[in-house]
């Protein structure tokens, strides 16, 4: 047993409402820079839908994730070292820009200084690659609320796998959201193919990252990731992906995302796992086994045996402690209502799903029936076929029998509640039915439904005794010249993104109390730059202002120092984007 430790996200279906304002805020922290203008790490897709890029689904076009060989090893779908080889300047499988969609803004200029007239001048779309004028066709969430309709329906891979009368009766019809961020994967695909070796996992926490030093721009990682959640920034000639928010989690924060979810639909925790397990799960001969192949591979936080082993390995005793208060281990192995995306993929993703049901309450009430009547719910279940299947199609390869028994489980939570909330005797028969006792139940209903952030978010933070393991600065990142990208000038890429982020513990709390003190915290011996990216808005912070003149009041002294600070591992090397 090899015990390691890894930070995992659950998602509730049922509470997302199609926001997108954890697409927004994800953008403002991580994207919002030249060459990144059409990249989204974290999106919301409506289902059924293309997703974005378009049907990134269809690996038989993108070669995304893992098979199994003849002999039954896993190997790489867009082939091994030789054919990468052969193609490395000119990867042939990629999506274009118009599957992602061209980013573009509007000539707000005409609004504002357009003469008097007699008709409202039009603000012209241009594109944001080009500078021309454009016609929007495409974007990141375009088929918002368009799921089940025609429009969406013959574009999407999921439904193009059931049957024609399914299809059919699918028009009926349902929709629902779905966030989507890298998967972060215990046997991630992206990392395997990337020929320099750019892309890494954590060893500490399980994070994918890409080492910008390191990245040459190949774009085989694109190709390699099935979720396709790897980018190219154009500017820079860099892969970027989700980060997970590593410094935000150093500190015990959750990700941007999370932080600023409206639904509080996403639970953030620690899972340890066994290493030696991986390869064995991920090589699983039936696709319909994968889901339950990954659910082994974690281990019990609560058992002495696994605890004795993830001390012997160097994991921290507090990160142990909150394992066992993890959410995302219980939603996965104890109540047993976490999914996996797309698990026939077979890079073990790390960011899991419940199911939505409440297309299941909806259609029962429809009937006239009592729609909160366990009976009827476990009925409306197995008649419901369509969305059970679009759902295994989803997170179960397929099976739909474990999709059922999560939403067996959630209807039972929802009958039981019901008694209680009413003031009448629970009925232990429903809990029963669905293999779960009462204390079981409501603990499973108070996570889900009142859990309080500090029990949505159990994130411990890194610890200050594994500084020989961190760098304390990033002076050797290519494109950390005096002037580039980071350093504050334009550069040959255009950038201008405030100061360079020295990585080192102390830094670490510094970022914490910047983002939670109630007045500027920020040390005090670093270079007068600001980013404002990162800038907690409070004071006025070196460089934001030129300086004061002799006599006048100096507006910026009391100000935060450089707001740019950030946290990293050894081996991020400028931050994984």
């Amino acid at each position: 047993m090899r015990v390691m430790a890894q930070m995992a996200m659950v998602m509730n279906l049922d509470k997302c409402i199609g926001c997108h304002t954890c697409s927004v805020t994800c953008k403002q922290a991580w994207t919002n820079r030249t060459g990144v203008e059409y990249v989204w790490f974290n999106n919301v897709e409506t289902r059924p839908g293309q997703g974005h890029p378009r049907r990134y689904e269809d690996q038989a076009t993108w070669k995304g994730g893992w098979e199994l060989n003849r002999r039954g090893r896993l190997a790489l779908k867009a082939g091994g070292r030789f054919k990468k080889l052969i193609e490395i300047f000119s990867n042939p499988v990629l999506p274009t820009l118009d599957d992602y969609y061209e980013p573009w803004t509007y000539d707000y200029e005409t609004l504002t200084n357009a003469p008097l007239q007699e008709h409202t001048p039009v603000a012209r779309p241009k594109s944001l690659i080009s500078g021309k004028d454009m016609k929007i066709t495409w974007s990141a969430n375009w088929d918002d609320d368009l799921g089940g309709s025609a429009a969406t329906s013959e574009r999407d891979v999921l439904l193009n796998q059931v049957s024609e009368k399914i299809r059919l009766e699918f028009e009926q019809t349902f929709m629902f959201y779905l966030p989507r961020i890298c998967e972060h994967c215990l046997n991630p695909s992206c990392a395997a193919s990337c020929p320099s070796g750019a892309i890494y996992k954590r060893s500490e926490d399980g994070i994918v990252l890409v080492d910008q030093d390191r990245c040459r721009g190949w774009r085989m990682c694109v190709t390699g990731c099935p979720y396709k959640k790897v980018y190219f920034n154009h500017r820079t000639g860099k892969a970027e992906k989700c980060t997970f928010c590593f410094p935000r989690v150093e500190v015990g924060l959750p990700t941007v995302c999370s932080e600023t979810c409206v639904g509080r639909l996403r639970y953030i925790g620690l899972v340890l796992y066994d290493a030696d397990r991986v390869l064995e799960a991920a090589a699983t001969p039936d696709e319909t086994g994968l889901y339950e192949a990954q659910r082994q591979v974690f281990l019990d936080p609560h058992d002495p045996r696994v605890a004795a082993h993830a001390e012997q390995a160097g994991i921290p005793w507090d990160w142990i402690e909150a394992a066992r208060r993890s959410p995302v281990y219980a939603l996965i192995n104890t109540y047993k209502v976490a999914l996996p995306l797309h698990p026939e993929y077979r890079t073990l993703p790390m960011v899991w799903y419940i199911p939505p049901l409440s297309p299941v309450v909806d259609a029962v009430r429809g009937t006239g029936r009592d729609a909160e009547d366990h009976g009827t719910l476990f009925a409306a279940v197995d008649a419901l076929r369509i969305p059970v299947d679009y759902l295994a199609q989803l997170f179960t390869a397929g099976d739909p029998a474990p999709v059922d028994a999560v939403l067996r489980r959630l209807a039972a939570m929802r009958s039981y509640m019901r008694d209680i909330n009413l003031g009448r005797a629970p009925d232990a028969a429903i809990p029963e039915a669905v293999g779960m006792g009462e204390e079981q139940m409501y603990d499973m209903y108070r996570l889900l439904a009142l859990a309080k952030y500090d029990e949505r978010y159990v994130i411990p933070p890194a610890h200050a005794e594994q500084a020989h393991e961190l760098e304390e600065s990033v002076t050797e990142c290519s494109l950390d010249y005096e002037g580039g990208p980071g350093m504050g000038g334009s550069g040959p890429f255009g950038e201008t993104s405030g100061g360079a982020a020295p990585i080192a513990v102390e830094n670490y709390r510094a970022l914490r109390d910047r983002q939670t003190s109630d007045a500027p915290a920020a040390p005090t011996d670093k270079a007068t730059r600001v980013n404002l990216l990162n800038w907690d808005g409070k004071g006025k912070p070196p460089g934001l202002f030129p300086p004061a003149e002799d006599g006048a009041e100096d507006g910026y002294r009391d100000g935060a120092a450089d707001g740019g600070r950030g946290g990293g591992r050894g081996g991020d090397k400028g931050g994984a984007s």
